[in-house]
């Protein structure tokens, strides 16, 4: 195996390579050596950007973080003022798109979190980067008139979770949904959220913002 970032620094390559590794081959399958020989470097070489597997763990954490980052481009984030419809197309791009060009990095993330929960320092790495997730999508709530942001983040991240294990590695993982199909369960799930306002009866959808 060989992976190829081209105009990327030796630590960008070795924490890619090692993402490409635990997609492939497991934690087990994660060591120095295997990352010098997976990217074509002297022996040694990731030794000398991470001395330790702490180390080159979180390295590949930091990495793995942004390059999900970079799923959606500046243009197709959502618009922070677009309400419940921007908020529901953006998430579910980045939902697809993290189960199909993005299996890899999918794949290395479930190993990434399950090893932290054994080691306590890797929890505290992985965890800081989705803090940084957690809090756009709050605001985004926030702006699009959610009564209860944190409790939502919670509701939409698991859902999202939840979905994109079970096509990747879990029961579904036979075909992926196609973008429509995800597009409307997040539509149907902020309807639920946000839909409802009290004493109004009115919703944030009308019935043609539902329709895919």
């Amino acid at each position: 195996m060989s992976v190829h970032t081209p105009g990327a620094s030796r630590a960008d390559l070795v924490a890619d390579t090692a993402l490409a590794l635990l997609a492939e081959r497991g934690m087990r399958g994660l060591t120095h050596r295997a990352v010098d020989e997976a990217a074509g470097l002297p022996q040694g070489s990731t030794s000398n950007v991470a001395r330790t597997r702490q180390a080159l763990l979180e390295l590949a954490v930091r990495r793995h973080a942004e390059r999900e980052a970079r799923l959606l481009s500046a243009e197709e984030l959502p618009d922070p003022n677009g309400g419940p419809d921007a908020l529901a197309e953006g998430l579910a791009l980045a939902v697809h798109r993290s189960l199909t060009r993005g299996r890899e990095l999918l794949i290395a993330r479930y190993e990434l979190a399950l090893e932290a929960t054994r080691r306590p320092e890797l929890r505290a790495s992985y965890d800081a980067t989705g803090a940084v997730f957690r809090e756009r999508l709050a605001a985004m709530l926030t702006a699009a008139g959610s009564p209860d942001p944190a409790r939502h983040v919670l509701s939409l991240v698991a859902w999202a979770d939840g979905l994109m294990f079970s096509c990747a590695a879990g029961s579904f993982s036979a075909e992926v949904p196609g973008p429509d199909v995800v597009r409307e369960g997040v539509r149907e799930l902020l309807a639920g959220m946000l839909g409802a306002r009290k004493h109004t009866g009115e919703g944030v959808y009308g019935n043609a913002r539902m329709r895919p």
